[in-house]
């Protein structure tokens, strides 16, 4: 791999330019089914134009200075006079069409960023109530008859194994802020470390991330769009704490032409996760199902963009693998556009069955986000026609949250939770996970 200068913010490459230029209607089409404002395009585009005769201009000026800048040597007398006044005239033209470009191309830049990648065929319109089920995999408990009352919820469950502590939570950080502790911080740790153990299974390399970062890496992700007010910033430092380990993986190779000659490069992430969950106030409120921290394991791929489709199969057989050995039911669904992130061309999100609110809830998501954030940190390969953008992939393997759907689903009647086989060697052999006397 080579590490070349910084080029800035790379932006320029956002959307693919020839696709702009050429079928700006795909374009628009993909900002219609986001429920994304359409103009940008033509914006876009005719920033684009603009720029590009004004390029031409200045380079067809500069070849022209460069030409007077020889005659002066050779001319005397009057002519010389008259081609020194043709050199300043043309050395402030040069100039004026120099800055001219360099403005258009930072007003393009600027509309680029506001538009989002553009969707794979076949993606849904609509928003959040908009996804569409792809296939549903085991059968819920009827935890009702089995018990004989209404399930247990994860809090109640956590409270009595004294695994899960947020009244300490919020006392000492705040609202949607929790102790794991004793069994609980046993449990999570057994499901990422099985997590990690998978994809390594599965040939990707384990990494610790930083979880502070640079605004250019955060930007180049797609995370300082419309939803940059769920980011924590430290404005002291100008850094920016994640959301999730994909922003450190993607800021990984910034800059870089990677070696694809031997397949993608995978990486497992480990990181800490902080997000401000603004807009979402009300929703899941109690436990640890929608917190501002957590931990996480994600998956991050980088490919070459004719493999990436299959490589987001991949993706999402690794996830329903976590789900099988943890032995939750769980669904699969196609997320609408207008519900996906700035940077994703296409997400799948896996639910498990939550019990006590009898609903799915979100586990995992893999997105494909094709050339959208290559483009943006100048991550390329290098081929025999020259260098071009790769595709990078995201997914998650486990996280926090994990815990709600296996306490819930796993409960058993006295209040104790039965250990799924695969995490058992994790937790020194424990099958049951037994509550605690007060």
């Amino acid at each position: 791999m080579t590490a070349e200068p910084a080029r800035g913010r790379y932006a320029r490459g956002v959307i693919d330019l020839q696709m702009l230029r050429h079928t700006p209607d795909v374009v628009r089409a993909s900002q219609r089914a986001r429920g994304d404002d359409e103009s940008v395009v033509d914006t876009a585009v005719e920033l684009d134009a603009r720029r590009r005769a004004a390029q031409t201009e200045f380079e067809q000026l500069r070849a022209e200075q460069k030409q007077i800048g020889k005659l002066v040597a050779a001319a005397s007398g009057d002519e010389k006079a008259a081609v020194l006044a043709r050199a300043k005239e043309l050395a402030a033209q040069v100039k004026e069409r120099e800055a001219e470009a360099a403005r258009l191309a930072a007003e393009l830049d600027d509309v680029l960023m506001t538009i989002g990648n553009v969707i794979v065929a076949g993606v849904p319109s609509g928003g959040e109530d908009d996804y569409i089920v792809l296939k549903t995999v085991g059968t819920p408990r009827d935890l009702a008859a089995e018990l004989g009352r209404e399930p247990r919820d994860h809090l109640e469950l956590g409270e009595g194994l004294r695994a899960i502590d947020t009244d300490r939570g919020a006392k000492v950080s705040g609202a949607r802020f929790y102790y794991l502790t004793g069994i609980g911080a046993r449990l999570e740790l057994a499901i990422l470390n099985l997590a990690m153990d998978t994809a390594l299974a599965h040939g990707f390399t384990p990494v610790i991330t930083p979880t502070l970062v640079k605004p250019e890496v955060m930007r180049g992700t797609g995370f300082l769009g419309k939803h940059s007010d769920e980011v924590y910033y430290l404005p002291t430092d100008d850094l920016y704490l994640v959301g999730t380990s994909e922003v450190a993986l993607a800021g990984y190779h910034e800059g870089e032409i990677v070696d694809l000659s031997d397949g993608p490069l995978r990486y497992a992430g480990w990181s800490a996760c902080y997000r401000r969950e603004a807009g979402s106030y009300g929703k899941d409120t109690r436990g640890i199902i929608r917190v501002h921290q957590f931990h996480k394991v994600e998956m991050f791929v980088y490919t070459r963009p004719e493999d990436a489709e299959a490589e987001h199969e991949r993706i999402l057989a690794i996830e329903e693998e976590m789900l099988a050995k943890l032995e939750l039911p769980y669904r699969v669904i196609e997320t609408a556009a207008g519900d996906l992130g700035s940077s994703a061309a296409r997400k799948l999100d896996t639910e498990a069955w939550l019990p006590s609110q009898q609903r799915y809830l979100e586990l995992t998501s893999t997105s494909n986000t094709t050339t959208f954030q290559a483009r943006r940190l100048g991550i390329r390969e290098r081929t025999e026609s020259g260098t071009r953008v790769i595709a990078t992939l995201n997914g998650t393997m486990a996280n926090t949250r994990w815990i709600v759907a296996i306490l819930e689903n796993h409960q058993q009647a006295d209040g104790s939770v039965r250990v799924p086989e695969a995490l058992r060697p994790y937790l020194g052999g424990l099958e049951v996970l037994e509550p605690t006397a007060s």
